[in-house]
């Protein structure tokens, strides 16, 4: 196998692993939206770093921090309903991410392989920040499961209880905006959150437990990058984009097959 399909199995199987038990908690605590918004952030630390010519990594992880910082702040005012503030900021970012991409870049940038990603790009440093960040991630995920479950089934019982919800939620949102920044060469800012939630949400009709939703999750993943390389190479379409799509395709099985049963 080529050296370069080998980074880029290693890389998807690794956040496969890593966006799992991510996935579950934002649809259970219904963040979908509001990790998008912080995807598309990811878009400004992109354009940043092309600028200034340094890898971008760090600077999409400082974006998306901002972005999440922005949220967790303008959440807590009352006069506009956090979805519509969410669609002014997942907009507003997309917007300027494309610009500051196209013009601080001369229109030279592959805005493209940002917004779609591309796979079998990866490279050795890019293992480092997936395998890196992903131990961490994950064993902060470990200790912190379960107030994030408490939070996420009842969040005032949670508080209640002694959970400090404010940082519990902030550390997880950080956790959210790490996983998005590494996993962004990957799968693209478009699709990032879909390679966290369609997963978990393919796993959710097939567990009676939240630990066992969170590895039918990885285990979806792990298929579906399997099935979406495979795919990729055979019929030439884009990896990132075809993984997802098996992904998908998993998802809306499980969930017809689930809707099927309770009818009967």
């Amino acid at each position: 196998m080529e050296p370069f399909l080998l980074r880029a199995v290693a890389a998807a199987l690794a956040l496969a692993v890593i966006a799992a038990p991510l996935g579950s908690l934002v649809i259970w605590n219904r963040m979908a939206y509001f990790g998008e918004t912080i995807a598309q952030a990811s878009l400004i630390g992109i354009a940043l770093g092309l600028f200034l010519g340094i890898d971008i990594t760090a600077p999409v992880i400082f974006a998306t921090l901002v972005m999440a910082g922005l949220l967790i702040g303008l959440s807590r005012q009352k006069i506009v309903p956090l979805d519509a503030l969410l669609g002014l900021m997942h907009h507003g970012a997309l917007a300027l991410g494309v610009i500051l991409t196209l013009n601080l870049t001369s229109g030279a940038a592959d805005l493209m392989g940002f917004l779609f990603g591309d796979i079998l790009a990866v490279t050795v440093t890019d293992l480092y920040w997936i395998y890196g960040g992903g131990v961490l991630v994950l064993a902060i995920i470990a200790w912190l499961w379960q107030p994030l479950l408490r939070l996420a089934v009842h969040e005032e019982l949670a508080s209640a209880e002694g959970v400090n919800r404010d940082v519990v939620k902030a550390v997880f949102i950080v956790l959210l905006s790490l996983t998005i920044a590494i996993a962004i060469k990957i799968v693209g800012a478009l699709l990032v959150i879909a390679f966290l939630i369609v997963p978990a949400v393919a796993a959710r009709p097939l567990a009676s437990t939240p630990e066992r939703m969170a590895i039918l999750a990885a285990v979806v993943g792990v298929a579906s990058v399997v099935l979406g390389l495979w795919g990729s190479l055979t019929v030439d379409v884009p990896a990132g984009p075809a993984i997802v799509l098996v992904m998908a395709a998993i998802a809306g099985i499980s969930v017809g097959c689930a809707a099927l049963a309770r009818r009967t």
